[in-house]
């Protein structure tokens, strides 16, 4: 099983993905833009390879207007030699890539443009997958789209669109329940009159659901009917609701309970897991943490001094009892580890606590720091406590401080992200 996340890294320096306005488009704007976010790209897989990440999802905006006659380059020639070093490293590692066009990709509507501007924008990404090298179980997941007030005609458009795609489409191309027009069992018929593997979406079979008797692992285990050998592993997504927000918005964290019980319903090992969740990359690493066979206590405590000063700041009395629990080192207490960090997360933080954690933080640089820096550090504390700044900008000043003066363990604390 191999667990990951989609597209943005959390955390990780020099991962984000730039782009620009229609207007604002040359070609060597567009060249700058996507060196760098080939650079990022290449960041983000050093990143999962490091935390032994197998899943992952590259974003759609890795080539700015990828799609569009308004990129013109051929910039799977020009950026080629990049490409396939980023493409060595996936397929060396093991990982398994995956994209997902947006909601605008919709290969079954009536207008024929819409269609057309579909099928463009599935060659742009198919175009990228090849460009990496990776084989043919590297997936593009998509959508059936809308009903049009008319669902069979809707499904008819989209299997007769479908038989118009290039086969090197087609062989990636992977098919998803949605949460409002098309449930598990539309897409299991289509899949299956297609031969398109089928992708099963937790949250949204819960919204959108066909039949309640019939449980996720059921419509897992009908799925994996869909996925043939050269497709790979069966894939599927998994996400939780945010209980503040509105129906199908997903959830900060996954939480660590709630995704065991899933996990061991589920009882199988031969299928990969796709988290979306706002926090990314942090779910993984800890859903991985939590059903590893190698569960040594190290992988607590590397994840324990990156999140450390962020307990201190949200829970002092949490950060303490973290302490404890990771002093045996004959032990592994991963459930407790994580249900401490998803309650501190939730605590609402006091200026007390804000500004404890701000000094322990500042004790890296009180010996090394200008006076200049010294005095504008602790105007900026009692500014914050007068309600004059916010905590943030006493982070930005620190988070400045940890890059010039490269403290490494900062440099990988979650504290200025979360």
């Amino acid at each position: 099983m191999s667990i990951g996340y989609a597209c943005l890294t959390i955390g990780v320096q020099n991962t984000n993905l730039r782009s620009c306005t229609a207007k604002n488009v040359d070609k060597e704007k567009l060249l700058d833009l996507i060196s760098h976010n080939l650079n990022s790209l290449e960041n983000i897989i050093d990143y999962n390879i490091k935390n032994n990440i197998k899943l992952f999802r590259i974003s759609s905006d890795l080539i700015p207007f990828g799609s569009s006659p308004i990129n013109s380059l051929p910039w799977e020639e020009e950026f080629s030699s990049k490409l396939s070093e980023i493409g060595e490293k996936i397929k060396t590692s093991g990982m398994r890539i995956s994209m997902h066009p947006g909601q605008y990709t919709v290969l079954n509507s009536p207008n024929i443009d819409v269609v057309n501007r579909a099928i463009d924008d599935l060659n742009y990404h198919t175009k990228i997958l090849d460009a990496l090298g990776v084989g043919s179980e590297h997936k593009i997941v998509l959508h059936i789209g809308g009903v049009y007030n008319a669902k069979e005609e809707a499904i008819s458009r989209f299997i007769t669109n479908y038989d118009k795609l290039n086969d090197s489409i087609k062989m990636r191309l992977v098919i998803e329940n949605d949460d409002k027009s098309y449930n598990i069992n539309d897409v299991l018929e289509i899949g299956t009159k297609l031969g398109i593997p089928v992708i099963f979406d937790n949250l949204h079979n819960e919204i959108n659901c066909y039949d309640k008797e019939k449980n996720d692992v059921y419509w897992i285990n009908k799925c994996k009917r869909t996925w043939k050998e050269k497709d790979g592993n069966q894939k599927m997504h998994y996400s939780q609701q945010n209980l503040l927000k509105k129906l199908g918005s997903h959830s900060n964290t996954i939480r660590f309970d709630q995704f065991m019980e899933f996990y061991e319903r589920l009882g199988r090992e031969d299928i990969d897991i796709m988290l979306e969740v706002k926090d990314k990359n942090l779910s993984a690493v800890k859903c991985i943490n939590a059903t590893t066979k190698d569960n040594k206590i190290k992988r607590l405590e590397d994840e324990w001094s990156k999140y450390k000063y962020t307990i201190l700041e949200n829970s002092p009395n949490n950060y303490l009892e973290i302490r404890k629990l990771l002093k045996n080192k004959n032990d592994y207490p991963v459930a407790s580890f994580y249900n401490f960090i998803e309650i501190s997360m939730e605590a609402e933080i006091t200026v007390g606590n804000a500004i404890n954690a701000l000094l322990h933080v500042w004790g890296y640089f009180k010996n090394i720091s200008e006076d200049k820096e010294k005095k504008s550090f602790y105007k900026s504390i009692e500014d914050y406590k007068q309600g004059k700044i916010s905590i943030s900008a006493i982070k930005n000043k620190l988070w400045k401080m940890t890059v010039k003066y490269n403290q490494l363990y900062l440099l990988n604390s979650y504290y200025f992200f979360l």
